[in-house]
């Protein structure tokens, strides 16, 4: 979950370093830190590496830099998102011991265990953090090598055959000064092909700017990265072939383009996004949705269980609504932190449906293998190509939301709801039961789906009056957020967005169970925000609202265009385009993405990077 860039090449690396981590600074923010070899060190004698690293933002690592510019053209940077250990300066990476210096994502499960066994050798630790044994092993190795610079990458595999756990690591060494090493092991890690220089990084966005040309490192393999050219190897030693793949994203789209904050501009995309997920995958004279060339029928999956977590979790209960409705599927939906420690029982015809934003959700990974290690046919739901849940699954379906920077995901999560809708009306066409979504209602079916994103577009159009509202309840301590049938889940993440970006306490509740526990809690200050689009269910949900009425509780409504009897109720009404009540999940959610923005902006607090929290969820 942290964030990984190295550079070797002709050019002045501390510069490279520097806006390659603020590309990545939304995978952690408590330290940052770089290291950079000396240009130019004595002739025959080893060079000097220069470590610059404190706690907090890259902006405090900035100032450092300045006061004291290391110079060089091979270096390694990180910002981190703290597991062991603390966010300070001595736990901040890189890690360094002899001439080694490392920096590192992931965890090392046995680091105590290899700790003890350095003390004893005379060893002694300076951080908190499981990484530092990582540059103590890869000193012993080079030790036990001569001090063969040449011999750092085989220094390093004999390093990580003694490690157990998630890794992925970029080493340099006083002794090579002509190369770094990388490797990779259930975190995500991709080198950078240039002309003359070559990169390494965590993510695709700090190497758009350079080069398109990359390889994405698979599990156990190590790469030795120099000016002139790239070997790789497995963790046995054996040579592997470079699988280069050209990038289509161009490094515009990871900019602001002129709005106050990311999630602001995501917000916005959105209408895009979800026209490029859907574009080319639905077929007007078919009446039907093709997957990225495979199938999923029913009559040879019987059921389906959607694993995932937080936003993309959220997503999978409206995708059960969604299967179960049209496609008369059964469908179960699972957390992935959970999924594989209930030893879940996979039958014959059985299916998994992973769902993950950046494809490295380590909860999810560990889930996907488990189901496909019992037998499960496993399909998977990721924005980020050849990332480690794609290639871990037998079949992807990819969404097209671009490169999306704020932590709080948002075009990710519509994008997710597309592919879904995709994936139910491609099983609904292939349907033996005489309930599933007729040709007729798919005909219909997709004239609405190729409509939504205009409609997402006049939601969007909403955010002046969403701003006002956001001012006038932005000091509350606690919300409320209530839905029924396939708006419970858009509930949910209405709470998630809030609390993950304004630090205020919100809770998602199906409307029916507000009576059922949550009702204590309403009284004239708590804000309760109500998913009540026209509908199955209106009524019921109207009735609720009686119930939050007569205790005082302040209503914010997400209703539809035309609505005449909300207005009664509701002290604040957000009226959304019409939609099928399948796709009104598209619609809904705008308002929330764009109240919880617009709270936590009036709050003043760091929308993009919120604290304690990652984009990319790379450790259990």
């Amino acid at each position: 979950m942290c964030g990984i860039v190295g550079y070797i090449g002709d050019k002045q690396c501390t510069p490279i370093l520097i806006e390659g981590l603020r590309r990545l600074e939304y995978r952690g923010y408590d330290s940052a830190g770089v290291a950079v070899l000396a240009s130019d060190g004595p002739a025959g004698r080893p060079s000097s590496i220069k470590v610059l690293r404190c706690r907090g933002k890259l902006a405090n690592l900035e100032a450092l830099v300045k006061a004291e510019p290391p110079e060089g053209k091979l270096g390694i940077g990180h910002t981190r998102w703290a597991t062991h250990g603390r966010p300070s300066d001595e736990n901040a990476h890189p890690h360094s011991y002899g001439g080694v210096s490392v920096v590192h994502n992931g965890i090392i499960e046995n680091y105590v265990a290899l700790r003890e066994k350095l003390s004893a050798i005379g060893h002694r630790f300076s951080s908190e953090t499981d990484t530092e044994i990582v540059a103590h092993l890869i000193d012993e190795e080079l030790k036990a090598l001569g001090s063969d610079g040449t011999k750092l990458l085989e220094a390093t595999r004999r390093a990580l055959a003694q490690v157990e756990g998630a890794y992925a690591i970029a080493v340099v060494s006083n002794l090579s000064p002509d190369r770094l090493v990388a490797a990779k092991n259930a975190s995500p890690l991709v080198l950078g092909l240039g002309e003359g220089e070559n990169f390494v990084a965590s993510d695709v966005p700090p190497i758009l700017a350079y080069t398109r040309k990359v390889v994405f490192l698979e599990e156990g393999e190590l790469a030795e990265v120099r000016r002139d050219g790239v070997e790789l190897i497995d963790l046995a030693g054996r040579k592997l072939p470079l699988r280069p793949k050209e990038i289509a994203w161009s490094s515009v789209m990871a900019e602001k383009s002129g709005y106050k904050h990311f999630m602001l501009k995501e917000i916005h995309e959105q209408p895009t996004a979800v026209t490029d997920t859907l574009r080319g995958r639905l077929s007007i004279e078919k009446n039907d949705a093709f997957l990225d060339g495979f199938e999923l029928s029913p009559t040879e999956v019987k059921r389906l269980t959607i694993i995932a977590c937080g936003t993309s979790y959220h997503a999978g209960l409206v995708g059960k609504f969604l299967i179960e409705k049209l496609a008369r599927m059964p469908v179960e939906v699972d957390l992935a932190s959970e999924y594989r420690y209930r030893d879940p029982i996979i039958r014959p015809g059985d299916a998994v449906l992973a769902i993950s934003q950046s494809g490295e959700t380590a909860d999810t990974l560990a889930a996907v293998k488990e189901a496909k290690a019992k037998g499960a046919k496993v399909i998977c739901i990721s924005n980020v190509v050849d990332s480690s849940i794609p290639r871990a699954c037998h079949h992807t379906l990819y969404t097209h939301a671009g490169p999306e920077i704020g932590v709080a995901s948002t075009k990710a999560f519509t994008t997710q709801l597309s592919a879904l809708m995709l994936v139910a009306l491609h099983m609904a066409r292939r349907s033996t039961d005489p309930r599933a979504l007729s040709p007729e209602d798919a005909a219909t079916f997709i004239h609405e789906l190729m409509a939504l994103p205009h409609k997402i577009t006049d939601a969007i159009s909403m955010a002046p009056q969403i701003q006002v509202i956001a001012r006038r309840y932005g000091q509350a301590r606690d919300f409320l957020f209530l839905g029924r049938g396939n708006e419970y889940p858009i509930a949910l993440e209405g709470a998630l967005k809030l609390k993950e970006i304004s630090y205020i306490h919100a809770e998602g509740y199906p409307a029916g169970e507000m009576k059922h526990g949550p009702i204590a809690l309403i009284d004239d200050k708590m804000p309760v925000v109500v998913v009540v689009p026209r509908g199955p269910g209106y009524e019921k949900v109207m009735s609720n609202l009686t119930e939050v009425k007569a205790r005082e509780g302040k209503i914010i409504a997400i209703a539809t265009r035309g609505d005449t009897d909300i207005g009664a109720i509701a002290d604040e009404v957000i009226l959304i385009p019409d939609a099928p009540p399948a796709l009104q999940p598209m619609l809904t959610v705008v308002p929330l993405q764009l109240l919880a923005y617009y709270v936590a902006d009036f709050k003043g607090t760091d929308v993009d990077q919120p604290r304690n929290l990652a984009k990319s969820v790379t450790v259990e």
